[in-house]
């Protein structure tokens, strides 16, 4: 699942996720991530779906002219 997600807290690019849990950030090999980085990434994730879910409902509201 190739994506790409900023990780404020690791200062680091999300761009893969394996099925199995693990990651691979940008530049770097396949991991676990450590607890609090799994906590980073989710927070990371969630924040990212809550303003991608905004945009949509600005976009819908507002038709093009």
């Amino acid at each position: 699942m190739p994506l790409r997600l900023y990780v404020e807290q690791m200062d680091a690019v999300v761009v893969d996720v394996c099925g199995d849990g693990r990651v691979r950030l940008e530049n770097e090999e396949w991991r676990t991530p450590t607890l609090q980085e799994k906590r980073a990434i989710i927070y990371a994730a969630t924040t990212a779906l809550d303003d991608l879910r905004e945009l949509v409902e600005i976009l819908e509201a507002n038709p093009p002219a």
